[in-house]
């Protein structure tokens, strides 16, 4: 079977992928082809059909499927093809650089494919039940809270009439809201940590406007029903995140939803070999979102879990331009993908930062450091030293995991420490 060559394919037509081939187009790279999974391009926000995008890309309000449009013509009026229904079932890198997918569809039955750069945009799944550990039966009546969302707002239907809520992410938070307009009843929203893990607008607009409870520290001990859900038992968590007794409540349900984290896509990076982050579960990148393997980029949530879809769009865009610049020095290219990069340090409550690893000398103005905290944290301050020498500082009041959090590092301070050895960042008392 011949094998039908682009010079830059992308896996997964989501907003990360629909804004890094238009970046890529409007860098100069013509051979693109997108692959989507689902029968129409878009991803999770066909199914997001509250407003609250795109006012950082935009500068105006506008609901899932109305950002989705937006790119899908940025898409089509460029040209660019793309290929839904189309499940990509693995991914090699040669030994020329040359990548090459497999994946099928209907139409084209197997389909094999060469490229010179790959993104990789295929966003993330909810963590189930099974991840958790609930003693109880399996009765119906248990969704995670993406699947009763599509249930709702595209399927048309209501998964149940009194609902408890485990986890406070943010798609748990909005199906609350979501879930009380349809004319169910929302009991109550379940935390296992002490803090939650959504968006501050999101608990205010979805829980505090219509009364729902938010309890902290609590989690689900028990599911009570064979057939159908009929009640659940929520008991207080001590620091060790166990139940403790006597502090059970029982509530009468007929509808349990998950919304208990994310996890990024990444079982064809794995089988690529891209090195992964153990925190994020997503691909250790450089400052040009490249992965470990030359050619290889990741944006979106396949890469860390993002809080808003503009900053998907924003990362997926370097990402894209990254791919072009890429392919068009392909025949010279030998670097691999983390050589000879320095990597961030962190401390004072940071997990992580994208990108992982910086090379200096390929920063144009400035570069975009997104990291997260893991915990509630007050009157701070975020401090970025080269060298060890003070580069930068930004008073935060509240930093809180469930928001992503940036800092600048720019090529005017880059210029200052020619031979740059280190770069850290800290969370110190402010």
């Amino acid at each position: 079977m011949d094998k039908l060559q682009y010079n830059l394919i992308i896996i997964g037509g989501g907003p990360a992928g629909l804004s890094a081939a238009s970046a890529a187009y409007d860098a100069g790279e013509r051979s693109i082809l997108v692959l989507e999974r689902d029968t129409r391009l878009g991803g999770i926000l066909n199914q997001c059909i509250h407003n609250g995008f795109g006012l950082h890309t935009f500068q105006e309000e506008l609901t899932g499927p109305e950002y989705a449009q937006r790119y899908i013509d940025f898409l089509m009026e460029r040209g660019i093809a793309y290929k839904s229904d189309t499940m990509v079932v693995s991914v090699s890198a040669g030994e020329d650089g040359m990548k090459e997918v497999a994946a099928v569809n209907e139409a084209d039955g197997l389909l094999l494919l060469q490229c010179k750069a790959l993104i990789l945009a295929m966003g993330c799944r909810e963590r189930s039940r099974g991840a958790l550990n609930i003693p109880g039966f399996r009765p119906a009546g248990i969704f995670s809270a993406g699947t009763a969302q599509r249930l709702v707002n595209i399927e048309g239907y209501l998964p149940g009439r009194k609902v408890v809520i485990l986890g406070s992410g943010d798609i748990g938070l909005i199906m609350a809201r979501r879930m009380t307009l349809e004319g169910a009843k929302v009991l109550v929203c379940a935390e296992l940590m002490p803090y939650s893990g959504g968006l501050k607008r999101n608990i205010v607009q979805c829980l505090d406007d219509f009364d729902i409870p938010l309890k902290l520290s609590h989690t689900v001990v028990r599911i009570e029903g064979k057939e159908r859900v009929e009640g659940v038992v929520i008991a207080e968590v001590g620091p060790d995140r166990k139940p403790i007794p006597g502090t059970e409540e029982h509530y009468e349900c007929d509808t349990l939803l998950l919304s208990v984290g994310l996890i990024p896509e990444n079982e064809l990076s794995i089988g690529l070999g891209v090195k992964m982050s153990t925190v994020t579960n997503g691909p250790i990148v450089n400052e040009s979102l490249e992965t470990s393997v030359p050619g290889v980029f990741a944006a979106g949530n396949v890469l860390h879990v993002h809080d808003l879809v503009d900053y998907v769009s924003e990362e997926a865009n370097l990402a894209g331009r990254s791919a072009a610049a890429y392919i068009s020095s392909f025949e010279k290219e030998s670097s691999s993908g983390q050589t000879d990069r320095i990597p961030i340090a962190v401390s004072g409550g940071i997990r992580y930062t994208v990108p992982a690893c910086v090379d200096p000398g390929k920063i144009a103005d400035w570069l975009k450091i997104r990291f997260r905290v893991g915990e509630i944290l007050r009157n701070r301050k975020v401090v970025l030293y080269l060298d060890g020498e003070k580069a930068m500082s930004k008073r935060r009041h509240v930093m809180a995991p469930g928001e992503m959090e940036e800092i600048l590092l720019t090529k005017k301070e880059l210029n200052r420490h020619p031979d740059l050895k280190s770069i850290e960042i800290k969370v110190e008392e402010g």
